[in-house]
């Protein structure tokens, strides 16, 4: 493989070297600029960029890996206490690292998933610097390569895999400055667990994955809640002696591709729990147990949150997706293929009886809500990426990771190609589509 610069470089002093391998995080840097020098760097030291790191081991790239904080950052610092992996453990796995536990069909607390992903940086020597913000990425001024500008000074490498994570900043809309100060506002990268918020009654805007767990944690808590209702799908945990992760991977469900959906517009997540075992968690079932259902929230004026007329249709259309999925699962059941694989007894159960009124607004002091939990998804954040290859509304600009940009690609992104782009037991398989990408680049 020939050098990706021609001019004179000398290793940078102190960089570890991988026992026994070639030192793939090996830096080089130019007497000429004192620019370090590198084949590929990969910005992010979560799953992904950790996946990557390993694809590129495999074909002999030289590469590094920078990180702002520590490995596996999100892990460790914008989890709440309780939450558990959201899969069955037996998709605990990673490029080369499989689950190797004795609780397949569980659910491991994300402490272990920490764990799990900071060994796996070790097992593969991936070659992380923590502590490494990249504050710009631009076209190199002689056009070979990419210049990136750290905290530690600046870096030229002729590929560059952004891997920063699907949920990279929090949407909190800008009606939330006219919350009274007396409500305390927390994003779910914030909250931790009940005890930690004042007394009182909780709004939780948003019905996602995170909205509906915070939302079912603080009902079994006894606190009074408020749910603002937002687009959803609804799946039962287990069906037929299955999980659902069963049910996707032979339905297919999880081949579909982003391009399949017209103008790429996704269909709503799943909402999925992995605590007390898994068990089935939507919207419907939240309001049944005695969460107070809403529509989405629209505003904020004088102490009253405005309310949309909406939470009747997204519940049907949650309740139109969980049909879809029973009619799906039982026409495969029926094959001959699957007759020893399910359970041929299990029938769904029907719809749970809720009735929901429509109310246009919500006085907050007049409920005692005294917290707002803005649970209402995530944005991207590139504003230090200055190549042509985020849109107007600030999204990446990608097939399946690569860009216009050559030798520039996103990892990790949900639905980036398909629903397993963001997963951590499958974002192995974008890692390698791009390695081998990366291989068939001519040299410069």
């Amino acid at each position: 493989m020939r050098p990706i610069f021609d001019r004179h470089t000398v290793p940078v002093p102190g960089r570890p070297k991988s026992r026994g391998r070639p030192a793939l995080g090996g830096a080089r840097v130019s007497l000429e600029s004192l620019y370090e020098e590198h084949d590929t760097v990969i910005i992010g030291g979560g799953q992904a960029g950790l996946a990557m790191s390993y694809h590129l081991r495999q074909r002999g790239r030289q590469h590094i890996v920078l990180e702002r904080f520590t490995v596996a950052e999100r892990w460790r610092s914008e989890r709440w206490d309780s939450l558990r992996f959201q899969l069955p453990n037996r998709w605990l796995d990673l490029p080369g690292k499989p689950y190797a536990g004795t609780e397949p069909d569980g659910f491991v607390h994300h402490s272990e998933v920490l764990r799990f992903v900071v060994d796996y940086a070790a097992e593969i020597e991936a070659p992380v610097r923590t502590g490494v913000e990249v504050t710009g990425l631009s076209r190199d001024d002689r056009g070979a390569a990419y210049h990136l500008e750290t905290a530690n000074g600046p870096i030229r490498a002729r590929h560059v895999v952004i891997a920063t994570g699907p949920f990279q900043r929090p949407i909190v809309p800008g009606y939330s400055h006219a919350v009274p100060a007396s409500i305390c506002q927390i994003d779910a990268t914030c909250y931790r667990n009940p005890q930690q918020l004042p007394p009182g009654a909780v709004l939780v805007v948003g019905s996602g994955n995170s909205g509906c767990q915070i939302a079912d944690e603080l009902l079994r808590s006894g606190r009074r809640v408020f749910l603002a209702v937002s687009r959803h799908s609804r799946v039962p945990r287990r069906y037929r002696g299955q999980d659902l992760i069963w049910w996707y991977e032979n339905l297919g469900r999880f081949d579909v591709t982003i391009d399949s959906f017209p103008n790429r517009r996704y269909p709503p997540s799943v909402i999925l729990t992995g605590m007390d075992g898994g068990y089935d968690l939507d919207p419907r079932r939240l309001g049944v147990e005695g969460a107070t259902l809403l529509g989405r929230l629209v505003g904020i004026a004088d102490g009253t949150a405005v309310l949309a007329d909406d939470a009747v249709d997204a519940l049907a259309a949650a309740d139109r997706s969980y049909a879809g999925f029973l009619e799906a699962a039982d026409h495969l059941a029926a094959t001959t293929s699957m007759q020893s694989e399910v359970d041929q007894q299990d029938r769904s159960v029907p719809p749970l009886p809720f009735q929901i009124e429509s109310v246009p607004a919500l006085k907050l002091s007049g409920e005692n809500v005294r917290t707002i939990v803005w649970a209402s998804g995530y944005g991207y954040n590139y504003d230090w990426v200055n190549l042509k290859i985020i849109d107007a509304n600030g999204t990446p600009v990608q097939q399946r990771g690569v860009t216009p940009c050559p030798g520039v690609y996103f990892l990790g992104l949900h639905w980036m190609h398909t629903f397993r782009s963001a997963v951590l037991s499958f974002v192995g398989r974008d890692a390698a589509y791009i390695a081998d990408h990366i291989e068939s680049l001519a040299p410069i």
